[in-house]
């Protein structure tokens, strides 16, 4: 005769794990655990008996299932979150008690961490990875546009605008784009990458307010995944058109008469960006003119329907 199963010890029962039970199976703070979920891709679960997981309870819990927290529980960016950890204390215990060299020290040694392998796990295929721009460019180019405000450091906003700038530059030698169109929200673009339609949306060049109500620090993570995603692919493309990567780029004095990517030289770059496209010969101008000279098209919703 075989060994009896008792109740809760097989079927839904074991098959997912409270957040309670996840936390303190991996030694994770909740900030921490959320930040590792995203890094990997572990979502929350809603089991269709939550009786049977919750042991005849209905009370409302969030689950996991549990081969996912097993997974996590190998992750080598655990160790990382922990040394971090310990870095924090020894920092601050340094700086309240006056050890300016002791914490300078601690700050040369911060430890860092890469999600190259998160990538190649997510992402086994260069063609998966495609797949998620159309969720990785519109976060990439709306930091792109946000300004320096609180946890969004300038470091990250040069990031943002170096990979957004990159990838426009492969479409527009790859010849990619299919179909843009403009709308409150922003300007919405379309492109064949590799046989796969891209859509993304980007914000218009004005001054953009950070939200109060907004929690960065999740935005910042999912960026993290994406950014490092977005760099590989661009890497990618550039090979791929046997184009230099990263490219070169030469940039003018402001005294020359241009400033950057706002101003004119951003709306000629982006209406040459337009013309370029399939589709596009009723732009046509006639009243508007660059101060470099040549004609500035007027934009209608109606050229990109």
């Amino acid at each position: 005769m075989g060994k009896r199963t008792k109740k809760g010890e097989s079927g839904a029962a074991v098959n997912y794990v409270p957040r309670n039970r996840a936390l303190k199976k991996l030694q994770l703070s909740l900030a921490d655990f959320r930040r590792l979920c995203i890094l990997k891709g572990v979502y929350p679960v809603e089991p269709r008996h939550k009786k049977k997981v919750n042991h005849g309870s209905t009370a409302s819990r969030t689950y996991y299932f549990a081969k996912d927290i097993l997974f996590l529980s190998h992750e080598p960016l655990l160790e990382k979150f922990r040394e971090f950890k310990v870095f924090v204390k020894k920092l601050t215990r340094a700086i309240h008690k006056g050890e300016i060299h002791s914490a300078d020290k601690l700050v040369e040694n911060k430890p860092v961490y890469t999600l190259d392998h998160v990538i190649k796990e997510r992402y086994p295929s260069f063609v998966d990875a495609l797949r998620e721009l159309d969720d990785a460019l519109p976060m990439v180019f709306l930091f792109a546009h946000l300004p320096q405000h609180g946890q969004i450091s300038a470091k990250i906003a040069r990031q943002c605008k170096r990979l957004s700038v990159e990838f426009l530059h492969y479409v527009i030698e790859a010849r990619a784009l299919r179909k843009v169109f403009l709308s409150v929200k922003g300007i919405y673009y379309q492109a064949e990458v590799n046989r796969e339609t891209i859509t993304w949306i980007t914000p218009y060049q004005f001054c953009h307010e950070v939200p109060s109500d907004v929690d960065m620090r999740v935005m910042l993570t999912f960026l993290e995944v994406y950014a490092t995603m977005l760099g590989f692919i661009n890497y990618q493309l550039y090979n791929s058109i046997n184009l230099r990567y990263p490219p070169l780029v030469r940039c003018r004095r402001i005294g020359t008469g241009l400033t950057g990517w706002s101003g004119p030289l951003f709306l000629k770059w982006v209406i040459w960006f337009l013309s370029r496209c399939t589709g596009m010969h009723k732009m046509l101008c006639q009243n508007s003119k660059f101060p470099g000279g040549g004609a500035c098209p007027t934009l209608a919703v109606e050229d990109f329907a």
